[in-house]
């Protein structure tokens, strides 16, 4: 039987996000997706509330996808997944271990659910978003009715990654491959050591990924090769201190709000006391590079742009934080990663190679002057940059509609599909430019 909760207060993972609700849903089938849909006005749907965005509640009915978290089935000849999309991602992952599979592309974190990683377009490295993977949906449309939509189907590229703003995805099949053991290497190398070779790197290795560790001229390059599983690696995990350095972080980047120049000398203390030191390990892909725990003391932004612009967006990002009359300051790392181009129409990887560059502020509640994710947005804007979704970024849709090609037919489609704009909350309705609805107004 449906759970419903009356009048309480949705409150996001970090706690910087906060909106009363009159009524929660909290639903474990499918045909009670479709009732709660088909029954109200305006509706928004979450999951573990990871996202730094907006886009997660903000109206007065909403609905928790978290007990819809099933494995439906695999098909073993296809090697396929299919799931509910309320599922824990490491749950997915977890179940297509266990039968010797793996998605070749994983995020860096697996606490998210299946549905919010694909509508807000979650992506690893070295490969392709997530979505890319997803080879069936079961949408489910503004009026209740369920809509398939299948890999072979126009609708699929705007159905990968929309927002929920299409519909509330159901169940999703993933396509898999079989599982694979990377050796992992792990080291710092100085800027004008790691920023020349990234294409090459690219090429040589099947996985790479580059903390990069501002104010320190230094980053932290990763890379992941295919071996035999039975090939023996030398495991050398580093010093056992290196697990304290959230603690670390947290305590040397306490005041940093107040005094942003503080950063530069931690960043650089840092460096030395846990990006200093070389590792080396060999693992599957989820084993070997999937973060299994995340603190909820953080604030991210990410932004992508096309490979061939990524090195004079770095010295210029660069150049401009190193600035002693600037405040952005930014905490380490910053999360470099490269996404392969594909056709999902809101993907940042829509018609060309791309390179992701995170940005964290470690004090969540201060996060709103934290003037790094000012500077990133300004400089990556500049260049044809585009935001991750879930993320935080200040752009809306005037800046949108010229970095990203289909932005005008995903609008069209929206409206097509939703014509009264059940799914839009406030924040949302300002990114697209909505047009407000008559009777949202009276």
């Amino acid at each position: 039987m449906m759970k419903q909760k009356k009048n309480g207060t949705w409150v996001s993972w970090n706690e910087n996000l906060k909106y009363n609700y009159k009524t929660k849903y909290a639903i474990a089938t499918e045909e009670e997706l479709q009732e709660v849909i088909a029954n109200n006005e305006k509706i928004r749907f979450f999951g573990s509330k990871q996202s730094s965005a907006d886009i997660a509640a903000g109206t007065d009915i909403l609905i928790d996808m978290t007990s819809y978290n099933k494995v439906v089935s695999y098909d073993y000849n296809r090697k396929t997944i299919t799931v509910q999309s309320g599922l824990i991602l490491s749950e997915l992952l977890e179940s297509i271990e266990s039968v010797g599979w793996c998605i070749p592309c994983l995020p860096d974190i697996n606490t998210i659910t299946i549905g919010g990683a694909l509508a807000t377009g979650t992506h690893g490295t070295s490969g392709k978003l997530l979505s890319e993977y997803m080879t069936e949906c079961n949408l489910v449309l503004a009026d209740g009715s369920v809509k398939t939509t299948t890999k072979d189907d126009e609708l699929i590229d705007a159905v990968r990654v929309s927002l929920g703003m299409l519909g509330v995805m159901s169940t999703i099949t993933f396509q898999c491959e079989p599982s694979y053991t990377l050796h992992i290497k792990e080291g710092p190398e100085s800027d004008n050591e790691w920023l020349p070779k990234i294409k090459s790197r690219l090429k040589k290795h099947d996985f790479l990924r580059i903390l990069w560790l501002p104010h320190t001229d230094k980053g932290y390059v990763i890379t992941g090769d295919k071996i035999d599983p039975n090939t023996e690696v030398i495991e050398n995990l580093g010093p056992s201190y290196l697990k304290h350095r959230r603690t670390a972080s947290k305590i040397l980047y306490k005041y940093s709000h107040i005094f942003p120049w503080i950063t530069a000398i931690a960043n650089k203390l840092l460096y030395r006391g846990f990006f200093s030191s070389r590792k080396e390990h060999k693992g599957t892909l989820y084993q070997a590079t999937v973060t299994k725990s995340r603190g909820s003391t953080l604030e991210l932004a990410e932004w992508t742009i096309g490979l061939d612009k990524f090195p004079q967006v770095f010295a210029e990002l660069k150049a401009e934080i190193n600035k002693w009359s600037n405040k952005s300051f930014i905490h380490i790392p910053m999360d470099v990663r490269f996404v392969s181009q594909d056709k999902s129409w809101l993907s940042y990887a829509y018609g060309q190679d791309t390179v992701t560059m995170g940005c964290v502020s470690r004090n969540a509640a201060t996060a709103d002057t934290y003037e790094a994710f000012k500077s990133i947005e300004t400089i990556f804007l500049k260049y044809g940059g585009r935001p991750h979704w879930g993320k935080r970024f200040a752009a809306k849709d005037a800046e949108l509609s010229k970095v990203y090609p289909k932005w005008e037919d995903f609008k069209a489609l929206r409206s097509e599909l939703d014509p009264s704009n059940k799914f839009l909350n406030p924040y949302l309705t300002k990114l697209i430019d909505a047009k407000t609805l008559i009777n949202e107004t009276a």
